[in-house]
């Protein structure tokens, strides 16, 4: 029995496996019909910059919003959000090539040889890894002499493979970023330390969750229980951890070239992990007044984490300064009859949330306007820093045009951007900040109730991508990502924060950076 789709044809195997995972039919259509006939790009209408979408705090406002961020955590209601699935694997891309088996010299082309300078740079930095000293136990002592002579496929496939260390199939979280006195430290560990001081209520708790990959979950837990105590006596907190998966009813199909569903070699449908959009469940389900999202590799040392933990004190205290002013007038929109609440509301929504309200509804009918007042502050509530552009990878803050006309600040990833429009491309350019993923998220409304995140998603922010999968060309779908099209209608604030809360690690010599270079005790 078969059933069809556009582009596509279901077996009854096929709808098994989509049962199994809990994706319906009807999804699995649209996520077909999305990679046949992709939304068409966002539509840029300028660069986000400081005093244009970009708030920049002055010193004298710090002890207001630090004392607002502090009654915020003494109640218990923030958690510290860490999507933790990241591959380590992507770290050693570069090295990764060395071991690839040597060309022919007949085969080879006239063209000079590239020297890989990633892997000239380990060699030679090697004693500077946090990893170094368990490296080299792994290679009975040999580990300076082979790094010295050149010697490169005993050292990486020793750090790589599973009879080694296992870098390759680790994920960040559980790899050794920084080491103190010779004892290493993971990203996991790092989160723990910037977090907990942040998170702290009144019973000295402190609220973490990570979303994990299923295969790593125990690990994850095992090191936590090994750690938990010393973190918890070096810092004074009790700390409540929690991890979660992504659900596998966020996966998304594939097609082939021809617009067929793409099956691998069991030939069974291949499903594909639907971006960290997909974690929109998992942050739903943390059931947390606030949230501050961060990623797992954007970590420092400890000696360096003071502006990490100044400035999240500091979006949090913004976001509940923001939040104060919407409930105040979301009460007094209910209550008070007359115009001062509705005009008072929509000037708020139009010069601090960025909500270009509709001059033709406003105008038309008090009724229509209070109406439109109260929906513009009926939202979940968003305070990102954003950093001055340094040239790293990643997404950025720009005023979006949506379909209905209206202007809004978001977060766009590049592969959102319409590259081919050469108008498109000069208004990226004008770009002065971008991304770190460092926010404060208000996930309650004015009477306690978690707002149903699954409202405010901008379903056609998806990205449509060219894969391969053993060699086999494919399309594949992701879902509007977590801080861009999952959070479209949201109300954003961005602030400028300093770039040292963003240390990044993407390549594993990006260790080598003087914020991951640890010295002494913590």
């Amino acid at each position: 029995m078969t059933l069809e789709a556009p582009g596509a044809t279901f077996r009854r195997t096929d709808l098994d496996q989509l049962q199994r995972r809990g994706i319906t039919l009807e999804d699995a259509r649209h996520q077909i019909e999305m990679m046949l006939q992709p939304p068409v790009p966002l539509g840029i209408d300028r660069a986000c910059t400081v005093g244009d979408g970009i708030v920049r705090l002055s010193e004298t406002e710090h002890d207001e919003l630090l004392k607002l961020h502090h009654e915020a955590a003494q109640t218990g209601t923030c958690h510290w959000f860490v999507p933790a699935s990241g591959a380590a694997s992507r770290m050693f891309k570069e090295l990764v090539v060395a071991l690839a088996p040597p060309v022919p010299e007949k085969s080879r082309k006239k063209k000079p040889v590239v020297e890989n300078m990633a892997l000239k740079e380990f060699l030679h930095e090697i004693r500077r890894f946090a990893f170094y000293s368990d490296l080299d136990r792994a290679l009975g002592g040999k580990l300076a002499s082979l790094a010295e002579a050149g010697e490169h496929r005993p050292i990486l496939e020793t750090m790589l493979a599973p009879t080694g260390l296992g870098f390759a199939d680790k994920p960040k979280g559980l790899m050794p970023f920084h080491a103190y006195d010779g004892v290493t430290c993971t990203a996991f560990e790092e989160h723990l330390i910037e977090a907990g001081p942040v998170v702290r209520d009144a019973g000295q708790r402190s609220r973490l969750h990570f979303t994990v990959s299923p295969e790593h979950m125990d690990a994850f837990q095992a090191l936590y229980e090994r750690v938990r105590g010393r973190y918890e006596l070096q810092l004074g907190v009790n700390f409540e951890v929690g991890f979660s998966v992504q659900s596998p009813a966020t996966d998304t199909l594939a097609l082939d070239a021809e617009g067929r569903l793409f099956r691998d070699e069991e030939d069974m449908l291949l499903f594909r992990p639907g971006g960290h959009g997909a974690l929109l469940e998992n942050l739903q389900a943390l059931n947390a007044h606030i949230a501050f999202i961060k990623n797992i590799d954007n970590v420092t040392t400890a000696q360096r984490n003071s502006p990490t933990v100044l400035w999240s004190r500091l979006l949090i205290g913004t976001l509940v300064r923001a939040q104060r002013k919407i409930f105040d007038l979301l009460r007094r929109l209910e209550s008070d009859p007359g115009t001062g609440p509705v005009y008072e509301a929509l000037e708020f929504a139009s010069t601090a949330l960025g909500c270009e309200p509709h001059a033709g509804v406003v105008a038309s009918s008090a009724k229509r306007a209070r109406s439109l007042a109260v929906a513009l502050l009926h939202r979940p509530l968003r305070v990102c820093g954003m950093v001055v552009n340094s040239g790293e990878p990643g997404g950025g803050p720009y005023w979006v045009r949506g379909r209905d006309g209206q202007v809004s600040p978001q977060i766009v990833e590049d592969a959102q951007l319409d590259r081919a429009s050469r108008t498109q491309r000069k208004r990226v350019s004008g770009a002065t900040h971008f991304n770190p993923v460092f926010m404060a998220c208000g996930l309650r409304d004015l009477k306690g109730e978690a707002f149903d995140l699954a409202g405010f998603v901008d379903p056609d922010a998806v990205i449509v991508a060219q894969k391969s999968y053993n060699g086999r060309e494919l399309i594949t779908l992701e879902r509007p990502g977590l801080w861009n099209g999952a959070m479209a209608h949201w109300n954003t604030i961005f602030v400028e924060v300093p770039i040292e809360v963003f240390n990044p690690v993407k390549t594993v010599n990006d260790l080598l950076r003087p914020e991951h270079q640890a010295s002494g005790a913590r």
